[in-house]
């Protein structure tokens, strides 16, 4: 019955604000107008102000660099992994959509709030710092597989394009400016000031702003999903969309947390991460990119869709295992 407390006072809080959505949504609460700025809203501006407020004021030199090293190596074998499995997905279009569900989680939205539910504030710290090398390397390789299916077998791929899409996409920019702020309080706090006593004490209406922008880009994000949830028909997609989602929410943790366990990365702390970063749904954000990059935008929508909706069920299950094995303490 602990075991059972414990999973569902982690996984509720994320998923009862997406059933709110999509209740509001049938009840005609929301257009579909609404929804669409405000999820302009939340990806554009809240997310990355969250991402920055996760980062401005850390202190990097704290960091596991070993734990760290092992996220990112993970999601670039993950990559690699995905690659050779779409060579079997005859439609060009459909290639980078589902390539994507093989290394991008939904981190930003549901992991971070996931992890701090597992592992408390630590994890909830950590998870953050994690953030500064996962989100700008998911959305790296996100814009890379999503363009080097954009354009017909055997032509030359634009590596320029690339690059501006990685460069203007707000969720990097959002951790990019985190990082260099970052880095300019811990030089000064090297010369034995301290930049966070110095604004709570004399400018705190400037974290104070931060801090509560933040706070809205989860909640909204997860309304704003609920709210997009469109279960059609998808007969037509059913074998793209058995794949995409066996590889999100049970291929991708079953490789991740098992090889993390076996190396060492065994705490409460560390395995709230992993499973936050691995085990979450996609990026609600894959869908509007594959569709400005050209992509089967139908496809992107209903993996979204049905990882979130189905992730309730395999976080649950992850979760209880971890319990049950002792990992977290309850």
């Amino acid at each position: 019955m602990e075991n059972l407390l414990f999973t569902l006072n982690a996984i509720l809080p994320i998923i009862l604000p997406i059933l709110l959505g999509y209740g509001l949504k049938r009840m005609h609460f929301f257009s579909e107008n609404f929804l669409t700025e405000a999820n302009k809203l939340v990806f554009k501006i809240l997310i990355p102000i969250l991402l920055f407020s996760n980062l401005y004021l850390a202190d990097l030199r704290e960091i596991d660099w070993a734990f760290v090293g092992y996220a990112a190596g993970a999601i670039l074998v993950l990559f690699l992994l995905g690659m050779g499995i779409v060579l079997f997905v005859p439609n060009r279009k459909q290639k980078g959509v589902i390539l994507q569900a093989s290394f991008r989680s939904n981190y930003a939205i549901i992991g971070i709030p996931l992890a701090t539910a597992l592992g408390g504030a630590i994890a909830g710290a950590e998870a953050s710092v994690i953030a500064a090398v996962s989100v700008p390397l998911f959305n790296i390789l996100a814009v890379v597989a999503l363009s080097i299916y954009d354009h017909e077998e055997g032509q030359k791929i634009s590596v320029k394009n690339i690059l501006v899409k990685i460069v203007t996409n707000p969720l990097i920019i959002g951790v990019a400016c985190g990082l260099v702020v970052c880095a300019i309080q811990m030089g000064i706090n090297a010369t034995g000031a301290n930049v966070k006593v110095f604004l709570n004490d004399y400018m705190k209406f400037i974290p104070d702003t931060i801090t509560s922008l933040a706070k809205l880009a989860t909640p909204l994000a997860l309304i704003v999903l609920g709210g997009k949830f469109e279960f059609r028909a998808v007969k037509s997609l059913w074998k793209q969309l058995t794949l995409a989602v066996s590889m999100r929410l049970v291929i991708v943790p079953a490789i991740a947390l098992l090889v993390g366990f076996f190396i060492g990365f065994q705490s409460s702390t560390q395995f709230a991460i992993l499973i936050a970063l691995f085990a979450s749904p996609i990026a609600v954000s894959s869908a509007p990119m594959a569709a400005q990059m050209g992509q089967d935008e139908e496809l992107a929508g209903q993996i979204v869709v049905w990882t979130s909706a189905l992730s309730a069920f395999t976080l649950f299950i992850i979760i209880m295992i971890c319990a049950a094995v002792g990992i977290f303490a309850i």
